[in-house]
């Protein structure tokens, strides 16, 4: 769920090495005649109210459209460029996808989601699927039920496609690591340059949903992990308000900043998607921070006119990292202008006082909560120190690049009551909200913080881990509050995105924004699964 800044001198994200292990469900369709070059798709950009009205029309099954995705799947990220993006797939999806066309015939559909097959992190429980967070050590692990947000979605008429790879323990074992890397799973590639980044720790849904291997996906995070995979392939990605989606049945990291939340290709869709997921859960501890608990169809905060009158503020000490990023972001400023918004520079006054803070939080919070999950789930591993010594036996297959430290550091903690924690918690909850986006946006009467989400996605290297320059999303995720990301443009070929923070609650205004500045420009441009970038011309293959 993580990927936390370098000024925490730990971006821990794992390791880019061939595939240890691969599980049957994740290869068992991979023809080895396939080309390197993506084939075809009937359903190439397609979304899900496209399909919602095909369907109705008609012209189009749950079970063809499961279809085409699973071989859309067996094409490109099993075989062709080979993305690698998908862990396990469902061996339930057509049955699923048969039932839900059989309700439609018999009159009766569940809403926008009715027959649309969605990816999955794999580090959330969906039957039959194993939940390993991308770990050996769980590869076995089968929930006996589904999280509560996969619930959500299955009342919803969505088809669980599969699972997605993800950095394993969503970012959080060692400071040497490299995105979209796992044990289960091995390393998820970019779809724009096959030799790049996916960024993490959703990197597996991020991929797979800019590849169009399905409609929509899920992804989770602690810190950037569904900000950024989500905006260095071209998508929309929401981070909601913690407490708003579900998280029970999710390994966790940090119950103060984990979340899961929407990653598509249009901000409709993940619109769509949220209005499924977001629900009150009485098992999560921060549901009840939702004062008004009433279901809200984000759908109807489409709004393309959205930026006429509002006022935007620009943070620029999140800019300055990478020229061409910072050049993307003054064309995005100048279209918000454009489209009847007011601009200004804003400053979060408090911007990097809690990252030692932050850290020493997920620390203690992780330890505590994986221990519950693994011990309430029936997992192999009943706690953090028999993964540890689970690793340490499977070093080979497990540390092949980078180490644990960090599940070391982690397990040294004490105990949620200590006093150390607790003046931690609360000071990174006051720093980056209250005193933070909450003190910047009242200010100046803003409607949101703007910032670029990421710089342009960096070559993997398992040697020396992530190449991370810098980004814009830190603040909502230690704050617990909502941020979007949408498409801005390309840098030589890689997808950039502009990333809107908002205080609690205010998803609505935010997909109201994002949509409007979607609309405005249409910026994502799927990806042609590029070997590498060629200097000589950038953005086309070598």
């Amino acid at each position: 769920m993580r990927h936390l800044p370098l000024a925490i001198a730990i971006a821990a994200l794992l390791a880019a090495c061939q595939p240890a292990t691969q599980t049957p469900a994740a290869s068992a369709t991979a023809p080895s005649h396939a080309s390197s070059a993506s084939p075809a798709f009937a359903f190439e950009e397609a979304g899900v109210a496209d399909l919602q009205g095909k369907m109705t029309a008609g012209t189009l099954t749950s079970r063809a459209l499961t279809q085409a995705y699973l071989d859309r799947i067996a094409a490109i990220d099993k075989a062709g460029p080979a993305l690698n993006s998908v862990i396990e797939l469902n061996p339930d999806a057509l049955k699923e996808a048969d039932a839900l066309d059989a309700e439609r015939k018999a009159g009766k559909t569940r809403g926008p989601l009715h027959g649309i097959p969605l990816l999955l992190k794999d580090n959330i429980d969906a039957t039959p699927m194993a939940n390993s967070a991308g770990s050996l050590a769980l590869a076995e692990h089968h929930p006996k039920a589904d999280a509560f947000l996969v619930a959500k979605l299955r009342d919803a008429g969505a088809v669980i496609l599969g699972k997605t790879n993800l950095s394993e323990w969503a970012n959080f074992r060692s400071t040497r690591a490299t995105s979209g890397w796992s044990g289960r799973g091995g390393q998820t590639k970019n779809p724009y340059a096959l030799d790049r980044n996916p960024c993490g720790s959703s990197s597996g849904t991020g991929t797979a949903i800019s590849a169009n291997l399905a409609a929509v996906g899920i992804g989770t995070e602690t810190d950037g992990s569904i900000i950024c995979p989500a905006a260095v392939a071209g998508l929309v990605g929401i981070k909601p308000t913690v407490g708003l989606v579900s998280r029970s049945g999710i390994i966790p990291i940090s119950v103060s900043q984990d979340t899961a939340g929407p990653m598509a290709r249009s901000v409709a869709d993940a619109a769509a998607l949220l209005t499924a997921i977001a629900a009150p859960d009485a098992n999560d501890p921060d549901a009840s921070e939702r004062k008004d608990a009433t279901p809200i169809d984000y759908a109807a905060h489409l709004k393309p006119d959205a930026l006429k009158g509002a006022r935007i503020g620009v943070v620029r000490k999140l800019m300055g990292y990478q020229p061409d990023t910072d050049a993307a972001m003054e064309r995005a400023i100048a279209a918000m202008k454009a489209a009847g918004a007011t601009v200004v520079d804003a400053e979060i006054p408090t911007l990097g006082q809690w990252d030692a803070d932050e850290f020493e939080v997920l620390l203690y919070e992780f330890k505590d909560g994986l221990n519950a999950y693994l011990a309430g789930s029936g997992a192999p591993q009943k706690s953090l120190a028999e993964l540890i010594a689970f690793n340490a036996q499977h070093a080979a297959q497990e540390m092949p690049f980078f180490a644990q430290e960090i599940f070391e550091q982690a397990n040294a903690k004490g105990p949620l009551t200590d006093a150390a924690y607790i003046a931690a918690r609360d000071k990174t909850r006051r720093l980056a909200g209250p005193d933070g986006i909450d003190a910047a946006l009242k200010k100046q009467n803003l409607d949101a913080l703007v910032a670029p989400a990421m710089s342009p996605a960096w070559p993997t290297d398992p040697v020396n881990g992530d190449h991370f320059l810098g980004a814009g999303y830190g603040a909502a995720a230690v704050a617990r509050y909502p941020s979007i990301t949408v498409p801005m443009g390309e840098v030589h070929g890689l997808p950039v995105g502009v990333v809107f923070m908002g205080t609690a609650w205010s998803e609505p205004r935010l997909i109201e924004l994002g949509y409007a500045f979607e609309q405005a420009g249409k910026a994502r441009k799927p990806p042609k699964f590029l070997p590498t970038l060629s200097p000589d011309n950038p953005g086309a293959a070598r």
